[in-house]
């Protein structure tokens, strides 16, 4: 009995898989018959005043239905100056490389709306929308309607947002060189010579200095002026004499300061739960792609300084700063 049944299910088998595979035919799916849109946001990381907030807006119709006539943004902040709409329409090549094709009239900014006139006919693009952040949105969110027009009247649109833009502020590729421009303040994320920070006095936060000193490691340094120990040969401009505290780290590469291929993004948190307490008043042996993280004397500011560049030659090194202000 049980080999009669294992005879029927041997023969029954592959009338059951023939069965199943004629249930699951494929079937070519069918176009929508209307007008349609989608949005990605290509940029990561948080949102910085003066960067971008970069998205593709991706339109399409049915050729029988007509072409698209425009297509708009509009921000619930509106943009700063260098804010457009793309009039190429992008495709990626078989090399991997974006290649844009012109579709447009250049995008006009009016209000907080950037629109796009379509100039050929057209039944399908992908436009780029760069939204410059602006002073006004800092600390605030921002969201973004993108909507598109077609020939045969029909309309879309598609909400993004909101995102929330930083508190942080930063500066990039600031020079600072031994012995003249030497003098780094944070609450005006500047560095100054030695007359311009005497005038200054109240806001210098560290001195930068290079140093060759025999059995020890100094080399580039970034010192409060309170340090006077690690300020070997340094006068200090008259009323420079403020402290600070100074971690110095390692392997930090913040992607906005550094623009490097390395994926991390310092943000409004990390200063908000940054702990220096007990940390010294000096940095030294400062290498290129090294940081140090700052706390101002009167703990307005939190800041952390990255190396860009170090040149032993010249005695001089290149920096940029993100800075947070405490509530």
């Amino acid at each position: 009995m049980k080999h009669k049944l294992l005879s029927c299910l041997t023969l029954l088998l592959p009338v059951l898989l023939f069965s199943a595979c004629e249930d699951e035919k494929y079937a070519i799916p069918t176009l929508p018959q209307e007008l349609r849109n989608d949005v990605i946001k290509r940029t990561l990381g948080p949102n910085l005043v003066g960067l971008n907030i970069e998205f593709a807006y991706g339109i399409a119709i049915p050729k029988s239905l007509g072409k698209l006539v425009s297509a708009e943004v509009e921000a619930s902040i509106g943009g700063a100056e260098a804010t457009y709409l793309d009039n190429k329409s992008y495709s990626t090549n078989g090399s991997g490389q974006d290649v844009g094709v012109e579709v447009g009239s250049k995008s006009v900014n009016s209000g907080n709306k950037t629109t796009v006139t379509f100039t050929k006919d057209t039944i399908a693009a992908t436009l780029r929308y760069f939204y410059r952040i602006p002073a006004a949105a800092k600390g605030k969110e921002v969201s973004f309607k993108f909507s598109a027009t077609a020939s045969n009247g029909q309309t879309v649109s598609y909400m993004m947002g909101p995102y929330k833009i930083a508190e942080m502020d930063m500066v990039l590729d600031l020079a600072v060189k031994d012995n003249d421009a030497a003098y780094i303040s944070i609450e005006d994320m500047a560095v100054y010579g030695p007359t311009a920070a005497a005038a200054n006095a109240a806001k210098i936060d560290l001195v930068y200095l290079y140093r060759v000193i025999p059995n020890t490691t100094f080399l580039h340094a970034l010192v409060a002026p309170s340090a006077k120990t690690y300020l070997p040969g340094v006068t200090l401009p008259a009323g420079v004499n403020r402290s600070a505290k100074l971690n110095k780290v390692w392997a930090l590469r913040d992607f906005h300061l550094a623009r490097l291929q390395y994926g991390i993004y310092i943000d409004d948190v990390d200063f908000q739960q940054l702990d220096l307490t007990g940390f010294p008043d000096y940095a030294i042996n400062l290498k290129a792609e090294s940081g140090v993280w700052v706390e101002t004397a009167d703990g307005k500011y939190r800041a952390y300084i990255y190396i860009n560049s170090i040149d032993n030659t010249g005695k001089s090194a290149k920096i940029s700063i993100k800075r947070y202000t405490m509530k």
